[in-house]
């Protein structure tokens, strides 16, 4: 079963090492993700304290009907608010935004063709 050259020997102990590793890494970040709210806590705290749009929601609710799409419904989801006046939006919004639509998005694309995703 095991290799008799020492070299090939050494590849597959690195192999397994590497898999150990990838599927530790990836059991943690699962957990962290799922279980930690800090996580989602910090962004949540930035886009309260930085957008502007947000904080004016409750007080002026017909600023985000003159910037949606026609003929569309003004939502009630603030995220769909925030996305449909994108360009209105504080950078440090984008970059919030950003950063979680890439990452649901690739891990859509990897998760449905079997690589690894956490």
């Amino acid at each position: 079963m095991w290799p008799l050259d020492p070299s090939q020997k050494e590849v597959l102990t690195f192999a397994i090492r590497c898999r150990i590793l990838t599927l530790t890494l990836q059991v943690l970040t699962r957990l962290l993700g799922s279980s930690t709210p800090i996580v989602y806590w910090f962004p949540a705290y930035l886009l309260q304290s930085q957008e502007p749009l947000l904080r004016s929601v409750d007080t002026v609710p017909e600023k985000f009907a003159e910037n949606s799409p026609p003929g569309q419904k003004t939502p009630r989801n603030c995220i769909l608010k925030l996305l449909y006046n994108w360009k209105a939006c504080s950078p440090v919004t984008r970059c919030i935004l950003g950063y979680f639509l890439t990452y649901w998005l690739l891990g859509l694309l990897l998760h449905c063709n079997f690589l690894p995703w956490t």
